[in-house]
């Protein structure tokens, strides 16, 4: 799945925080629930409007990104 058809980020959808695409459920909130030790599929539950393929993707891609040889350059766009 396609970085850019996964997350949106419109500035008139929650200020522009990056939300799963065709929803309002911000991608911060899936970080934050699996964090708190709560499973993807209670996740899936408490936000109905997010896809399965669509959280799986997310990790996905999270995971390219902080496994990659040039993760220093996130360390400086994160800072």
């Amino acid at each position: 799945m396609d970085l850019k058809t996964l997350i949106t980020i419109d500035s008139d959808i929650l200020g522009g925080q990056p939300v799963f695409a065709g929803t309002r459920v911000p991608v911060e909130s899936l970080f934050d629930h699996l964090e708190a030790g709560v499973s993807l599929n209670d996740f899936l539950e408490d936000f109905p409007t997010v896809t399965k393929a669509q959280a799986i993707a997310l990790l996905e891609t999270a995971t390219k990104l902080l496994t990659a040889k040039n993760v220093e350059q996130l360390y400086a766009a994160a800072a």
